[in-house]
C-alpha cells in the first residue's frame, strides 16, 4: 500500500467509532456520561517543571514548522513549541542513505496490525484490565514507540513533587507527566479536538510529552469524563505536522506496570532495549481513524505539489531506529513547532531529533517541514457535521439559551415561545452575568436581527393581531409589547413586565382567567403569548401626524447620458420595465398592487413624464434648474399601472428613441435624488426611488463631485478618507429622505471611478441597496441585472420603518451596525427595510444579570406594508445567563461573531488607519482564545494551541475577514470595489456573510447526476484542485466554474458544447442549454445557488492557466494571497503565538 495514500477519513465525528468498546462517546458538546468516573487529568500533558529549554538548531526556525513562503520571521514564536496537541503529521521526506527495511515491522504477539484503512481493536493504551486503577480507557493515553519502563526500574525514576498518596493524587500527578516519546495517534473522531497526539517537545529528545487518547480524546479536557470543572469540548491545536504512519507498523503493546512506573525518566535514564523503536518519521503511531484526515500521508518524494505519489512501499522510510540506549547528554528535543518530532535533522539519520546516528550515513538536511493543513479545524467538516447532527430534526424554539444549527444547515423551524434563528442570530446564547466577566472574555454580546426575512414555505409566517381602536397591550413604564415572557398576577387581573419589572392593569376587553399553572386559559389562542414573532395592526397613534399612510409609490429614474444609451442599458431597462410593472409587491390576497409608479429620465437636466391615463400619449417636462429642485406636475406623474398601462407602455417605447443620438456625456445626480424627494413629498407617501446612473457627477448642480481616486493614499492614514464621502451634502440629503420615509436603489454601472463612497451615502442611510455592474456589457451582463432589477422590484420591503430593541434589566443596546439613519441613541429608523437587511446590534452590562430569570431581547419594528397598512412586528428572545466562563465559551455561534466582527472593523475603517483595524481585530480573537485557555481548558503546555470547540473555526474565519478587499486590497481592487463591497457587507445576514468570506467549493465532476444532492464541497485551498476536474465556487456574489488542463474531452463537450479545452470561452455569462445528464445537473446546481442568494451572481469561466485563474484564486481563503494575506496555517500559528503572548 502507498505510504502516499491520501489518509482514510474515518465516521464523522460526534459519532462512536467500531472497535472502542466501553467508551461512550457524547454527541458533541454532551453531557458528561452517567457512569464514567471523573478524571482529573488535564487533557494534555503540559511540559514537565524543571525541563530546560532546548536551543532551535541553526537555520531552521522553530515557529514555523512549514515551509514560509516569506520571510520566516512573521511568526516567530519565540523558542515554544505551537500546538503540540494538535496539528497532524509532519510529512516527512524519505531520509536517504538507508534502505527501508524488509516489508512490514513485526508486530508483537497480540497487537493486531493497524493501518489507515482499518478499524482495528488496537488499543493504543494501557490495557484496561492490566491497570491497577480503573480509570476510562479514555483518560491517559500511552504513545508506542517507547517503552515503558518495568517496575524494577522505579529507581530510575525522578518524581516531581511528593510520592502521590492516593489514587486522585496519582491521577492528579499524572496529568502532568510525560509518557511514551513519538508521533501521536490519529486525531479523535469525537470531533472534539484535532488533537493529534501532544508533543511539546519538552522532555529529552527521547520523552515527549504524549497525549492523544484513545477513543476520542477530548479536545482539551475530558469530553465525557468530566473533570472538576465541567465537561467543556475544547479544541486543542498543535501546531507542527507529525510523522504520518507506515500503513502495517504497529507500535508494540504497553507493558501491563502502571503506577509510580510511569513517570518519565530522568534524561540520563536507561531505556530497556527490548523495543523495536519509536516510529521514524514519515510514520504515525497507530490510532483511531479520524473523520478528518489528521493522519495524513507523507507527500511523495518530490515535493513538487500536484505529482503523484510515487510506488507504494511496503515497510518503513528512512534508516532502522537504533536499538541501543541514546547516550545521556544528547540534546534535548527543541521547544519549537507544532508537535514533536521534525523528522530528521542535519547530520542525524536517527528517529530522535537531536539522537546520535548509528550506523547511518548523514543524510542531506531536509526541506522544513509544514503544519498539515489536513490537521487544523476544517470549515467543510464542522458544517458537514452540524448537517449530519442537526439537520434531521426541526428546531423548536421553546427552550431559553439554545443556540440553533448553523446558518449552512437546512432546518425546519417551530416557533414555540421564542424568534426563529431566521429573524435573530447572537453571538451567544449564554451571556455573562457581570460586565467584568463580559470584559474578562471579550466576547462581543450581539444580536443579528433580519426583521422581515423570508421564511421556507413550509414555515408559518407571523399571524397579525388585531387589537381594534386600544391597539397592542404594553408596560406601562417601559413600554414593551405584550409577549410570552410576561407574568399574569392576581388572577390575571394585572401582568408584570418581564423587561422592566412594573405591574400593569390588563385592559377589561384583554381580560383572561388564569389556570392552575398561572397560564392564561386563552394562551395557545394568542400569538403574542405563546409565539416568538407575530404582527400587530397598530392604531393611528402609531402613525405620522396621526393618520393613516396612503400605499407607497416606486419612482424610476434613468440615466438617458452618452454612455447609458450607447451601451444598450437605457433600452434594456425600458423593455423590462414594461413587464416587470406586472409584478409589483402586493399583500396576500389583494388582486393588483397598491403600489403607483413614476418615471423621470435625466442627465445634466431632468426630464419628468405625465402618465395619466386619460392621455393618449405620454408628455414629458424637462426641469433645467437643478439648483432649486421642483416637480412641475402633480397629477398624473404618480399613478397606477393597471389604469395607465397604454400610456406607460407608449412612454418606455418611446424613452430610447427619444435620446438615441444624446451627445450629453455629463450627469448630476442629488437634483435626481431631490426629484424623487419632493415628488413623494406632494403626494404625501413613502415609496422608493430606483436610480439608474453610469458616472461621476460632475455637471453643475448640488452634489457635484470632483475625481479623488487615489491609489497612494493606501496603507497611508489617509486611507480612510477613500471610504468617507467627499461632502457633507448627501448626508443632509438622507437625513431629509429618511424623514419622508424615501428609499433610494441605485443600479451603477461605471466605466471609471464614480465615487460609490460618496453616491451610496443616501441609499445606505435611507435602508437602500447598491447594485454595481462595472463595465457592463449588454451580453454578458445582461442577465444578471435583470435579474437583479425584478427581485429588487418584486421583494418585500416595509417604509418609513422605525425600529427599537428593548432589553431586560442588566444589559442594554449600546451600538447599531447596517443600512439606516439614527437620529436619537434607541430608534433605528429607515426609509424602507427590505427581507435581505439585517441590522446587528451590540449590548453591553449596565447591571448585574441572574441565573435564574437569563436576559430578555424584544425587536419592535414599525413599518408600512406594500399596501399602506401600519403594522408592529415583534420578535422576542431569552438567552441563558452564566457565572461560569465555560458556560459561555459553550454556547457561542463563530458565524454571527465573524458577521458582528466584519461589521465592526468595516465600520471601523471611517475612522482608523486599515492596520490599525486588522491589529485591533487580531487582537481581540486572541483575547477571546486566551481567555478560554487561562479559564476553561484544562492544564497542558503552552505549546498546545485551544480552541473552544464551537470557537474552533474563528482562526480560519477571522483570516479570512481580515484578507477581504476592505482590509487588504490586491493591486487589481479599486476604490469602488472597496466602499461597494463595505456598505454591502454591513447590511448582510450571517448565512451571507459565512459564504462570502469562506467561498463554497464544489467538485462538479464528483457530482451524482441521478441525484439532487449536491457534491460534498472541499476546502478552499489551490492543493485540493486536481486539473482533470470541473469545480464551482461561489461567494454569494460570484459563480466561478473553474476547468482544469486535463479534464476529459467528452465533459467539456457535454457542458460547454465544445470538443476541446482550448475552444472553450471565458465570456459565457450562462452555461449553454444541452441535453445530457451532466449538464442539467451542473445548471440545476448554479440555479439552486442563485436561488439561495439575494444577489443574481455572476458566472465567471476560468480555465487552468489562464489570466483569469488570478481572480479565482483570490477566493482560494485558506491559501497565502498576493495582497499579502497570510495562509490558513501561517495565521493559525500567529495567532498561538498572540495568545501565547497574552497569557505569559
Amino acid at each position: 500500500m502507498s505510504v502516499n495514500q491520501q489518509a482514510h477519513t474515518g465516521p464523522p465525528y460526534g459519532q462512536p467509532q467500531p472497535g472502542y468498546q466501553g467508551y461512550q462517546q457524547p454527541a458533541y458538546g454532551g453531557p458528561s456520561l452517567p457512569g464514567v468516573p471523573q478524571s482529573q487529568y488535564g487533557a494534555y500533558n503540559g511540559p514537565m517543571p524543571g525541563y530546560q529549554q532546548p536551543v532551535p538548531p541553526q537555520g531552521y526556525f522553530p515557529s514555523l514548522g512549514f515551509p514560509s513562503k516569506g520571510s520566516p520571521v512573521s511568526l516567530n514564536s519565540d523558542t515554544s513549541s505551537l500546538a503540540p496537541n494538535f496539528i497532524g503529521s509532519l510529512r516527512a521526506p524519505p531520509t536517504s542513505g538507508a534502505p527501508p527495511p524488509a516489508s512490514g515491522a513485526s508486530h508483537p504477539s497480540g497487537h493486531l496490525a493497524y493501518s489507515q484503512f482499518e478499524h482495528g481493536d488496537v488499543q493504543n493504551g494501557i490495557p484496561a484490565s492490566a491497570a491497577p486503577m480503573q480509570r476510562p480507557p479514555a483518560s491517559q493515553p500511552f504513545l508506542p514507540g517507547s517503552a515503558p519502563t518495568p517496575v524494577s526500574q522505579i529507581s530510575t525514576f525522578q518524581q516531581y513533587g511528593p510520592p502521590p498518596a492516593s489514587v486522585q493524587q496519582l491521577r492528579n500527578h499524572m496529568a502532568g507527566m510525560t509518557i511514551g516519546s513519538t508521533a501521536a495517534s490519529a486525531p479523535p473522531p469525537a470531533g472534539l479536538g484535532y488533537v493529534s497526539g501532544s508533543f511539546s517537545a519538552t522532555g529529552s529528545g527521547l520523552h515527549t510529552p504524549y497525549s492523544a487518547s484513545q477513543g476520542a480524546p477530548p479536545a482539551t479536557v475530558s469530553e465525557g469524563l468530566p473533570l472538576t470543572q465541567p465537561p467543556f469540548p475544547g479544541h486543542t491545536v498543535s501546531t507542527q505536522r507529525l510523522p504520518t504512519q507506515v500503513p502495517g507498523f504497529t507500535p508494540p503493546p504497553p507493558s501491563t506496570g502502571v503506577g509510580p512506573s510511569s513517570y518519565p525518566p530522568t534524561t540520563a535514564a536507561p531505556r530497556p532495549p527490548a523495543m523495536p523503536g519509536p516510529p521514524l518519521p514519515g510514520q504515525t503511531v497507530a490510532g483511531p481513524p479520524s473523520s478528518q484526515p489528521n493522519h495524513v500521508s507523507s507527500p511523495p518524494p518530490s515535493t513538487m505539489a500536484g505529482l503523484h505519489p510515487g510506488p507504494p512501499m511496503s515497510g518503513l522510510h528512512g534508516p532502522p531506529p537504533p536499538t541501543h540506549p541514546p547516550q545521556p547528554g544528547y540534546p534535548m528535543q527543541q521547544n519549537g513547532s507544532f508537535g514533536q518530532m521534525r523528522g530528521p535533522q542535519p547530520n542525524y539519520g536517527g528517529a530522535y531529533p537531536g539522537a546520535p546516528n548509528y550506523g547511518s550515513p548523514p543524510g542531506p538536511p531536509p526541506p522544513p517541514k509544514r503544519l498539515d493543513p489536513d490537521s487544523i479545524p476544517s470549515p467543510i467538516q464542522v458544517i458537514e457535521d452540524d448537517r449530519n447532527n442537526r439537520g434531521s430534526e426541526p428546531f423548536v424554539t421553546g427552550v431559553r439559551g439554545q443556540v440553533p444549527p448553523l446558518v449552512t444547515t437546512n432546518f425546519l423551524v417551530k416557533d414555540q415561545g421564542n424568534a426563529s434563528p431566521r429573524y435573530i442570530r447572537c453571538t451567544s446564547y449564554n451571556i455573562p452575568c457581570t460586565s467584568d466577566m463580559a470584559k474578562q472574555s471579550q466576547v462581543p454580546l450581539a444580536a443579528v436581527i433580519k426583521p422581515l426575512a423570508t421564511l421556507p414555505p413550509e414555515e408559518t409566517l407571523p399571524y397579525l393581531v388585531d387589537h381594534g381602536e386600544s391597539g397592542p397591550v404594553r408596560c406601562n413604564r417601559c413600554k414593551a409589547y405584550m409577549c410570552p415572557f410576561m407574568q399574569f398576577i392576581e388572577g390575571g387581573r394585572r401582568f408584570q413586565c418581564c423587561f422592566c419589572s412594573c405591574v400593569t392593569e390588563v385592559p377589561p376587553h384583554y381580560f383572561q382567567h388564569l389556570d392552575h399553572t398561572g397560564k392564561r386559559v386563552d394562551f395557545y389562542d394568542r400569538p403574542e403569548l405563546s409565539l416568538g414573532s407575530y404582527e400587530f395592526l397598530a392604531t393611528v397613534d402609531y402613525c405620522k401626524n396621526n393618520k393613516f399612510p396612503s400605499p407607497p409609490a416606486f419612482i424610476f429614474m434613468i440615466d438617458v447620458s452618452y454612455n447609458a444609451v450607447k451601451s444598450g442599458l437605457v433600452r434594456l431597462i425600458c423593455e423590462e420595465l414594461k413587464s416587470l410593472l406586472d409584478y409589483l409587491p402586493r399583500e396576500g390576497n389583494m388582486e393588483e398592487s397598491a403600489i403607483r409608479v413614476g418615471f423621470v429620465t435625466y442627465n445634466k437636466v431632468l426630464h419628468f413624464y405625465n402618465v395619466k391615463s386619460s392621455l393618449a400619449q405620454p408628455q414629458m417636462m424637462v426641469v433645467s434648474d437643478v439648483a432649486d429642485m421642483f416637480v412641475p406636475l402633480l397629477d398624473g406623474f404618480l399613478v397606477n399601472v393597471n389604469e395607465s398601462r397604454t400610456v406607460i407602455a407608449s412612454l418606455l417605447d418611446q424613452i430610447p428613441e427619444m435620446f438615441a443620438d444624446t451627445r450629453e456625456t455629463e450627469t448630476v445626480f442629488a437634483p435626481v435624488i431631490q426629484a424623487g424627494l419632493e415628488a413623494l413629498k406632494a403626494a404625501e407617501c413613502a415609496g422608493k426611488l430606483f436610480i439608474f446612473h453610469t458616472s461621476l457627477p460632475i455637471a453643475e448642480a448640488p452634489g457635484k463631485l470632483k475625481n479623488r481616486d487615489d491609489r497612494k493614499l493606501i496603507n497611508t492614514d489617509k486611507e480612510k478618507t477613500l471610504f468617507q464621502p467627499q461632502t457633507s451634502f448627501y448626508n443632509n440629503l438622507a437625513k431629509d429622505c429618511v424623514a419622508q420615509g424615501c428609499c433610494v436603489d441605485l443600479f451603477l454601472f461605471p466605466n471609471q471611478y464614480l465615487d460609490v463612497a460618496t453616491l451610496g451615502v443616501v441609499p445606505y442611510q435611507t435602508g437602500g441597496s447598491i447594485y454595481k455592474y462595472a463595465y457592463f456589457q449588454l451580453e454578458t451582463d445582461q442577465y444578471r441585472f435583470l435579474n437583479d432589477l425584478r427581485r429588487d422590484v418584486q421583494k418585500e420591503v416595509g417604509f418609513d420603518a422605525v425600529m427599537r430593541v428593548r432589553t431586560s434589566t442588566g444589559i442594554r443596546a449600546t451600538d447599531f451596525f447596517g443600512a439606516f439613519y439614527m437620529s436619537n441613541t434607541t430608534d433605528v429608523e429607515m426609509a424602507g427595510l427590505d427581507c435581505d437587511k439585517t441590522i446587528t446590534v451590540e449590548f453591553k452590562h449596565d447591571d448585574k444579570l441572574s441565573e435564574d430569570s437569563g436576559a430578555l431581547l424584544q425587536c419592535a419594528l414599525l413599518y408600512t406594508s406594500c399596501a399602506g397598512q401600519r403594522r408592529l412586528r415583534i420578535h422576542n428572545l431569552s438567552l441563558n445567563c452564566c457565572t461560569q466562563l465555560a458556560d459561555l465559551y459553550r454556547n457561542c455561534e463563530t458565524d454571527t461573531l465573524i458577521n458582528y466582527l466584519a461589521k465592526y472593523a468595516y465600520r471601523g475603517v471611517l475612522s482608523s488607519p486599515v492596520k490599525t483595524v486588522r491589529d485591533s481585530l487580531i487582537n481581540q480573537c486572541a483575547q477571546i482564545l486566551a481567555c478560554y485557555r487561562k479559564n476553561c481548558a484544562s492544564p497542558s503546555s503552552a505549546g498546545q494551541l485551544i480552541l473552544p470547540e464551537c470557537m474552533k473555526l474563528l482562526p480560519v474565519y477571522l483570516n479570512c475577514v481580515l484578507k477581504s478587499d476592505v482590509l487588504q486590497p490586491g493591486p487589481e481592487v479599486t476604490t469602488d470595489d472597496r466602499a461597494y463591497i463595505r456598505q454591502l457587507v454591513t447590511s448582510m445576514d450571517v448565512a451571507e456573510t459565512n459564504v462570502f468570506f469562506y467561498p463554497r467549493l464544489l467538485p462538479l465532476t464528483k457530482a451524482d447526476v441521478d441525484s439532487d444532492s449536491l457534491p460534498a464541497a472541499i476546502r478552499n485551498s489551490e492543493e485540493r484542485l486536481s486539473k482533470g476536474d470541473i469545480y464551482l465556487l461561489e461567494n454569494g456574489l460570484n459563480v466561478f466554474v473553474w476547468v482544469g488542463v486535463s479534464v476529459q474531452q467528452s465533459l467539456i463537450q457535454n457542458l460547454f458544447g465544445v470538443s476541446s479545452f482550448s475552444q472553450i470561452s471565458n465570456a459565457l455569462s450562462t452555461l449553454p442549454v444541452l441535453e445530457n445528464p451532466f449538464s442539467k445537473k451542473v445548471r440545476s446546481i448554479v440555479d439552486m445557488l442563485q436561488g439561495q442568494r439575494s444577489r443574481y451572481m455572476k458566472l465567471i469561466i476560468v480555465k487552468q492557466e489562464d489570466k483569469l485563474e488570478m481572480l479565482f484564486k483570490h477566493f482560494l481563503v485558506e491559501d497565502k494571497s498576493l495582497s499579502g494575506g497570510a495562509s490558513y496555517v501561517d495565521f493559525l500559528c500567529h495567532m498561538h503565538k498572540e495568545i501565547r503572548q497574552l497569557l505569559s
